[in-house]
C-alpha cells in the first residue's frame, strides 16, 4: 500500500495506493468525509470500503482532499474538493490504462463530491454512497442520475436523518434504467459505530455482484482491515 503524492489543482495531494496484479483490473477511488469535521482518508468506513475494492481485485486509491494531512491548500465549500477528486481520477486512470470499469465511493460529504464526480466522468460505472447528506447539500444535479449504485445509511443516523436520503433514493430510483440498491444498517448511527462490520458485508456483496472483474477476484473478509 504505497504512500503516492499526486499534482492537484491547489497543490500536492497525499495519497494511498493498492495497485492490482491483474492487467485490466478495475479501479475505485474512495472519497473521505468533511475535511472541517476530522474527516480524512483514514477514517474508518472509508478504510473499509478501500479494503473492500482491494480485496476484490481493483486498483484502489485514496486520498486527503485539500488541506488535510500532507495535502496542500485550504478547504473550499466543495468546488475544490470536486477539483481535486477530479485530479486523483486522472492520476488513477493513467495508472491503469486498460481497466475494465471504474468505480466510485465515498463517505458523508464524500459521497457527495462522488456523486458530483460520477455526474461529469461517463468512465465510472458504479458508485457506493454511504451516509450521502442529502439533508445538507442539493443533490439536484443527479438528473438523470448516469449510474446505478448502492447506497448505505445508518437507521439510527441524528446528522443525516433516514428520511432524508430515503427521498433521494425515491428519487433516484424512479429514473429510467436505474436501480439504486438502498440498505438501511439497523442500529448504525452516522459513524457506524460497532457497524463497520455490517457495511463491509453489503458493500462486499454489492461488489461481488455488480462489478466486472478480469480473472478471480480475491475472497473476501468479512469485517477485516477496519480502523
Amino acid at each position: 500500500m504505497p504512500d503516492v503524492i499526486i499534482n492537484g489543482p491547489d497543490g500536492r495531494i497525499e495519497a494511498r495506493y493498492h495497485h492490482a496484479r491483474a492487467g485490466a483490473a478495475p479501479t475505485a477511488l474512495v472519497l473521505h468525509p468533511h475535511p472541517q469535521h476530522g474527516g480524512t482518508m483514514h477514517n474508518k468506513v472509508v478504510y473499509a470500503l478501500y479494503q473492500c475494492f482491494v480485496r476484490r481485485g481493483f486498483s484502489t486509491l485514496r486520498f486527503n482532499f485539500r488541506g488535510v494531512g500532507r495535502s496542500q491548500g485550504s478547504f473550499d465549500r466543495g468546488e475544490g474538493e470536486l477539483s481535486d477528486a477530479a485530479s486523483a481520477l486522472d492520476w488513477l486512470q493513467t495508472y491503469n490504462p486498460n481497466a475494465g470499469s471504474c468505480w466510485v465511493a465515498g463517505f458523508s460529504f464524500g459521497a457527495w463530491i462522488g456523486m458530483q464526480l460520477l455526474m461529469r466522468r461517463p468512465e465510472i460505472e458504479s458508485f457506493i454512497s454511504v451516509a450521502p447528506p442529502a439533508n445538507m447539500y442539493d443533490f439536484t444535479f443527479l438528473a438523470p442520475c448516469p449510474s446505478s449504485g448502492l447506497i448505505l445509511q445508518g437507521d439510527q443516523d441524528s446528522v443525516v436523518p433516514v428520511e432524508s436520503v430515503q427521498k433521494l433514493v425515491t428519487k433516484l430510483s424512479h429514473q429510467r434504467d436505474i436501480k439504486i440498491d438502498f440498505r438501511k444498517i439497523p442500529g448504525a448511527d452516522h459513524y457506524f459505530a460497532d457497524r463497520v462490520d455490517t457495511l463491509v458485508t453489503l458493500v462486499d456483496g454489492y461488489i461481488g455482484d455488480h462489478a466486472r472483474l478480469t480473472g478471480k477476484a480475491p475472497a473476501s473478509s468479512q469485517g477485516r482491515g477496519t480502523r
